[in-house]
């Protein structure tokens, strides 16, 4: 990659002075401590040792859903037995993965025929297909509007399916490359990570318009992303200069930036302990505290190869990583902090 051209002080943006300042700060910080985890087992997944994507809890049927890219395959797990329940074949190069417990329903980005698929969760058997753009990749659902959101990583939208019909409705033209999509239930609004313009934009379900661009300083390949609909927190993983930068909903402002895990990719969070782990292509995990409004880097290890990938199961707050070789085998790894 070539590097890019340096720009004179002079014609620095606010947004980089501030990038400059927090990653100044951040160097004279202490050194983090390990991660507090604890191996509880590592289930057999079956398969060959591909590459595995995204994962998603359904809680409350106890079941965990992990995308087997390098299979085309869906994989099934019973987080309560923590046994492999199936594989379901024919979504090529699947990405992502979502769980919609209210509709017992999985939707699945098949990136290898562009399609989104979807699944039933009591089957466990694919019920229809529709088209997910050029190359799409993470889900998130808008229940008031029966919604899924589907980020278009190379066709610069997000398209929009309808649950009910399972057909596609909209398309949202955001522009450049796309990174996460997720809901926000406090606003009722999603937030999708524009990576070519280092923006957070908002857009409204009910008519599928962008209502906000929100720059988020520092940025570079900003492309994870999870949404704390409470304390109105974007957490934003970008993996062009490892950092996790953290947007306030409400005023756009930036109220933080830290260095994680190297290539961050996925963010899981336990809402009830207000623990943030973000998980990196390195294998490296980093774990945040967020509580009181206050955010702190707590724990810092490598984990496994490719341990770009974690989920969390909120009743039982154990922490799932999808490990494509652990002695050339694909293993869900199953941990828990250390101090339980």
């Amino acid at each position: 990659m070539m590097s890019k051209p340096k720009k004179p002080l002079s014609s620095l943006s606010l947004a980089m002075l501030l990038s400059l300042a927090l990653a100044g700060a951040s160097s004279s910080s202490p050194p983090t401590p390990p991660l507090h985890l604890k191996i509880l087992m590592d289930v057999p997944l079956g398969g060959r040792a591909t590459r595995l994507d995204y994962a998603s809890v359904d809680s409350d049927r106890n079941l965990l859903f992990i995308a087997h890219l390098g299979d085309g395959e869906v994989i099934v797990v019973d987080t309560d037995s923590h046994r492999l329940l199936k594989r379901i074949a024919n979504v090529a190069q699947v990405h992502g993965v979502l769980a919609i417990p209210e509709l017992g329903r999985v939707y699945a980005s098949a990136t290898g025929t562009n399609e989104v698929v979807a699944i039933d969760e009591k089957s466990l058997a694919i019920i229809a297909r529709m088209p997910g753009g050029r190359y799409p990749d993470g889900l998130a659902f808008s229940p008031e509007t029966h919604k899924v959101y589907v980020s278009d990583e190379h066709g610069g939208t997000d398209t929009v399916i309808d649950v009910a019909t399972n057909t596609r409705v909209a398309t949202v033209q955001i522009g450049g490359v796309i990174g996460n999509t997720q809901y926000d239930a406090a606003s009722h609004h999603m937030f999708i990570n524009a990576q070519s313009t280092s923006e957070l934009v908002e857009v409204d379900p009910a008519t599928d318009n962008i209502v906000r661009r929100i720059k988020v300083p520092g940025a570079d390949g900003n492309h994870g992303l999870l949404i704390d609909s409470v304390s109105r927190r974007a957490f934003i993983a970008c993996e062009g200069n490892d950092r996790l930068i953290v947007i306030d909903l409400r005023s756009g402002a930036a109220l933080a930036q830290f260095p994680v895990a190297k290539d961050p990719d996925v963010l899981a969070f336990d809402a009830q302990r207000q623990k943030l782990y973000v998980a990196g292509e390195s294998g490296e995990v980093s774990e945040f505290s967020v509580a009181n409004g206050d955010i702190s880097k707590t724990g810092e290890s490598y984990l496994a190869p490719n341990a770009h990938v974690v989920a969390i199961q909120p009743a039982t707050h154990e922490i799932y990583f999808p490990l494509k070789n652990v002695e050339s085998k694909t293993v869900l790894r199953i941990m828990r902090a250390g101090s339980e």
